[in-house]
């Protein structure tokens, strides 16, 4: 259980790093989600987390919904391993870093797959390894698992976002058509550019994304509810990808400087796994080059160096929320 004391060194950590980076980034910032964003949505910053044991704390717009897009890539790699298992998963996609952005069309020749289930040609993979009779039934079923995490039965898709997606799809659409001529995906085509778009459309907060993150960190069961969301054997398959691939084509940097199995996606939403301690969840639209949140990185970047939360670090390092305890005498 978090004692009261580090509850509130938390609670004040995580509002000064709110407002450390509330002003941050202007001049990174290459893009935005999306792109026609007034001005009031471009500087919309919210920081969420969550411990194991189900506290939580908030700064900033933590209740503003966004669309999940590539971060939901996680999570239906996970429905698929648990309909699938892991070997059968594993041949269709593979868990190395594609070195590539996230929608080119490059492959594992050696293995005849997708890199990874975190750049678009994997986690279109992914969604078709999701069982079901038709789209309907794949979409519901994961919107089940997505509720199961994030413990909010109100997530959905977001129709209107699916129909703007749906509208400029040809990149997604000519992936697909790829890899079933190479004998890589199999059936409809549209179906499974639909579930996957379905997917990406599911509107969360950065709340509920830091409660997703902290079901994985629990070992897949969501710390609020009790709920299990995944089989425990897959999560460490689902994290290991995460901290390797998750941050598209700057994953190895992040896996070496930060070094906290994370995935991000366009809307500027990044979701942080701390395995047997916290989740978080990040929202801040602005975009840097590689299509990832510019405060959302930077505040991952200090969480790791000040705070001491790589994964590799020397856990004597952390003072994210460490209460100093009394010396004991010798």
């Amino acid at each position: 259980m978090v004692a009261v004391g580090e509850r509130e060194l938390v609670r004040t950590q995580l509002n000064e790093l709110h407002e450390k980076y509330r002003a941050f980034g202007e001049d990174r910032v290459v893009s935005y989600y999306p792109e026609d964003a007034p001005e009031e949505q471009r500087q919309l910053f919210g920081l969420a987390g969550t411990n194991v044991d189900g506290t939580q704390w908030q700064a900033g717009d933590c209740s503003v919904p966004f669309p999940l897009h590539s971060v939901s890539k996680v999570f239906t790699y996970g429905l698929a391993l648990e309909d699938n298992g892991a070997a059968a998963t594993l041949a269709r996609v593979g868990v190395e870093p594609s070195g590539d952005p996230f929608n080119s069309i490059t492959f594992d020749e050696v293995h005849h797959r997708p890199h990874n289930p975190m750049i678009n040609t994997g986690a279109l993979v992914a969604a078709s390894l999701v069982h079901g009779r038709d789209v309907d039934e794949k979409v519901d079923r994961i919107l089940e698992r997505y509720r199961a995490y994030s413990g909010n039965p109100a997530l959905a898709v977001d129709q209107r976002i699916l129909r703007q997606q749906l509208r400029s799809n040809d990149r997604n659409l000519g992936l697909c058509y790829v890899m079933r001529s190479l004998g890589m995906i199999s059936g409809d085509v549209d179906e499974v550019v639909e579930t996957y778009l379905s997917a990406c459309s599911i509107t969360v907060t950065a709340a509920d994304l830091s409660v997703m993150g902290a079901t994985l960190a629990k070992g897949g069961i969501n710390p609020m509810t009790g709920e299990r969301a995944v089989p425990r054997e897959y999560v460490r398959d689902i994290v290991s990808v995460m901290m390797t691939c998750g941050m598209y084509d700057a994953a190895g940097q992040w896996a070496n400087e930060v070094g906290i199995p994370a995935k991000s996606g366009v809307s500027g939403d990044i979701v942080c796994v701390l395995p047997r301690y916290f989740g978080f969840g990040v929202y801040s639209p602005g975009l840097d080059v590689h299509g990832n949140s510019v405060r959302g990185v930077e505040l991952c970047r200090e969480l790791s160096e000040t705070f001491g939360l790589h994964v590799f670090a020397d856990p004597a390092d952390s003072r994210f929320g460490r209460v100093a305890q009394p010396a004991v005498a010798g």
